[in-house]
C-alpha cells in the first residue's frame, strides 16, 4: 500500500473533484460523517464535546463535524478561531454559515484575544486547528493554547493529522508545541509522520476513515513509500518445484558467533533453516562446534583456526548468498577478518549486530561493502555507524542519503521497522508488536533475510520479505506465549508457519 505525501494526497483531491463529479464540500462532508460516526460509537450525547476550530479546510471539518453532532443530539461546545477577522477558507466559511443555520448552537468566533473554556479528564476535545497544510511549525498563542488541551487530561480526537505535526517531517518542529491527541482520525491514508517512533505520544490510537477518493488517482500516483503488508509478500513468493533438491533452494554461508555468544549464531542458523534454505554452513570459532551442532544439527559447521573468536574467513566455494554479523564480537582480529571478507566478497552480503560494529570502528570498510548488500542496524548500531541521530526521521532520511551514496540497502529496525532501497524508495513494515523487543530478535531477523536471499530473492525484496515474515512469526509466537514473555527461540521456531501463513492467505491476511 502507497504512503502518500501531503502534496500527492492533494493532487488525489483535486483528481477526485475534477474527474469524478465531487466537489471538495462533498469530500469534506464524508470526512465529518466519518469523524461523527466514530464519535457516537465511542461517547454519548451527554458528553461534554469541545470542539477547536481553525481558519482553514481543517477547521471547516471540524464545523462540519459539530453541525452533525447537533443533528444526532449532541451539544458540543464550538470554538472558530478567526483571528484575522474574514481570513476564513471558503470551505470554512460555507461549513461556519452552515453550523449557524441551526438552533441554539454552543458557537464562539475568537477574533482577538481569548481565554479558553476550563478543561478536566472528563472532557472531550475535537481538534480541527491546524490540519496537514501546515508549513511552519506553531509558535505564540496557538501553541499555548495547544499545550494547554494537551495538558488538561481531556480525551483528544485530532482530525486528520494532531495539530502542530506535519504529514512528514517535523525535524524542525518544537515536540511541545503539538497536540498530543488520544486518537487521529486521518482521512483516506495514514501519514509517513505517523509510523516515527517519536511522534507517537502524540498520535494516539490511528483510525483511517476512508472518504472515497478516487482509485484511479491513487493507481497513478507514484510514492517513495510504501506500507507492507501480507498481500504485497504473498504476491512475491516462488512455490517450490517438485523435483528441486537442496541445491536449488539455496546455499548460505554464515559468519557468526564467538565464545559466550554462540546463542546468536544459533538463533541466526535456525530461523535460517525455517525459512527455507537448502543448505546452511555456518563459520564460527572452535568453542561454537558443540552448540552450534546440537542447536542446529541441520547446519553444517566450519571451524575458525582461533578457539575463541573469527580470525581468518576463508569462503572455499561458491554460495548463494553470505551472512555475517550475529554475535561476532569486536575483537581487533576479528575486525581484520571482516575486512578481508567484505573485501573478497563478490556478490550482496547480509551485515548485521557486531559486523556492523566491526565497520564502525574502521569506517573506510563502507566503501568495501558489495553493491546491493543488506545492513540491518537497530538505533544504537546505525549511529555508530553514520553518526548520532535523535529520532527516527533524521535516522531515515540519513539512510536515504547513504543507501544512495554506496549502493546498498537499509533495513532500520524498530517498531515500524524500514526498509530503505538504494534508489530512495522506502518500505514500512506492518508486522510485529512489542514483544520482538527482546535479545536475539536481530539475529533471527538476520537468518530470514539471507534464507529468502539464498532462495534467489532479490536482495531488496529478500529484505523486505524478510522483515514481514519475522514480524508474523513475533506475533504468532505472541498468540503462544504474550508479549512479556515472548523470545527470540519462540520467533525462531514460527517462522516456517509465518511462511504458510502467508502462503495459504489464512486469518483474512
Amino acid at each position: 500500500m502507497k504512503i502518500f505525501t501531503t502534496k500527492e494526497i492533494r493532487e488525489i483531491d483535486r483528481y477526485t473533484i475534477e474527474n469524478e463529479g465531487v466537489d471538495g464540500l462533498e469530500l469534506m462532508d464524508r470526512a465529518a460523517t466519518g469523524v461523527v460516526l466514530e464519535v457516537m460509537s465511542r461517547f454519548r450525547p451527554n458528553q461534554r464535546i469541545v470542539i477547536f476550530a481553525g481558519s482553514g479546510n481543517n477547521g471547516g471539518d471540524a464545523l462540519l463535524v459539530a453541525a452533525k453532532l447537533y443533528e444526532h443530539g449532541y451539544k458540543p461546545e464550538v470554538i472558530l478561531f478567526n483571528v484575522r477577522s474574514s481570513q476564513l477558507s471558503p470551505a470554512c466559511e460555507a461549513c461556519r454559515n452552515q453550523l449557524l443555520s441551526m438552533e441554539n448552537v454552543r458557537f464562539t468566533e475568537v477574533v482577538s484575544t481569548y481565554a479558553p473554556p476550563e478543561l478536566s479528564s472528563s472532557d472531550v476535545v475535537i481538534d480541527g486547528l491546524f490540519g496537514t497544510g501546515l508549513r511552519t511549525p506553531i509558535n505564540s498563542g496557538f501553541a499555548t493554547l495547544i499545550r494547554y488541551i494537551s495538558d488538561s487530561g481531556a480525551y483528544v480526537i485530532s482530525i486528520d493529522v494532531p495539530s502542530g505535526l506535519c504529514g512528514e517531517w517535523n525535524s524542525g518542529t518544537p515536540r511541545y508545541n503539538i497536540m498530543r491527541a488520544n486518537l487521529t482520525l486521518a482521512f483516506q491514508f495514514e501519514r509517513l509522520s505517523f509510523f516515527f517512533e517519536e511522534n507517537a505520544d502524540y498520535i494516539g490510537e490511528v483510525k483511517v476513515i476512508d472518504i472515497d477518493l478516487s482509485e484511479e488517482a491513487q493507481r497513478k500516483t507514484c510514492s517513495d513509500f510504501y506500507r507492507i503488508e501480507a498481500s504485497d509478500i504473498r504476491k512475491v513468493i516462488k512455490p517450490r518445484k517438485p523435483y528441486c533438491n537442496k541445491y536449488a533452494v539455496g546455499t548460505l554461508y554464515m559468519v557468526a558467533g564467538s565464545y559466550g555468544m554462540m546463542g546468536a549464531a544459533v538463533l541466526a542458523a535456525r530461523s535460517a533453516m525455517r525459512a527455507g534454505v537448502g543448505l546452511l554452513t555456518v563459520h564460527a570459532p572452535m568453542c561454537g562446534f558443540n552448540p552450534l551442532q546440537c542447536g542446529v544439527p541441520e547446519a553444517l559447521f566450519e571451524t575458525d583456526e582461533n578457539e575463541y573468536i573469527t580470525t581468518n574467513i576463508d569462503v572455499r566455494r561458491k554460495y548463494s548468498a553470505l551472512a555475517i554479523g550475529p554475535g561476532l564480537g569486536t575483537n581487533d582480529d576479528t575486525i581484520a577478518a571482516v575486512d578481508s571478507f567484505l573485501k573478497k566478497a563478490a556478490q550482496p552480503v547480509v551485515i548485521d549486530a557486531d559486523a556492523l560494529n566491526c565497520i564502525a570502528k574502521r569506517p573506510i570498510l563502507l566503501k568495501s561493502i558489495p553493491r546491493g548488500s543488506v545492513l540491518t542496524p537497530h538505533a544504537g548500531e546505525f549511529d555508530r555507524l553514520f553518526g548520532q541521530h535523535s529520532t527516527q526521521e533524521e535516522r531515515l532520511l540519513k539512510a536515504i542519503e547513504v543507501a544512495k551514496l554506496y549502493g546498498f540497502i537499509i533495513v532500520l529496525k524498530g517498531h515500524n521497522t524500514m526498509t530503505v532501497r538504494y534508489d530512495g524508495k522506502v518500505y514500512v513494515n506492518s508486522s510485529g508488536n512489542a514483544g520482538m523487543a527482546t535479545a536475539g530478535c536481530g539475529d533471527v531477523l538476520t537468518g530470514v533475510i539471507a534464507s529468502l536471499m539464498a532462495q534467489g530473492y532479490t536482495p531488496d525484496w529478500a529484505a523486505v520479505m524478510g522483515v514481514y515474515v519475522h514480524g508474523l512469526a513475533g506475533d504468532m509466537a505472541a498468540e503462544e506465549q504474550g508479549e512479556m514473555g515472548l523470545t527470540a527461540s519462540d520467533i525462531a521456531a514460527n517462522v516456517g508457519k509465518a511462511i504458510k501463513r502467508i502462503i495459504d492467505n489464512k486469518s483474512g491476511f
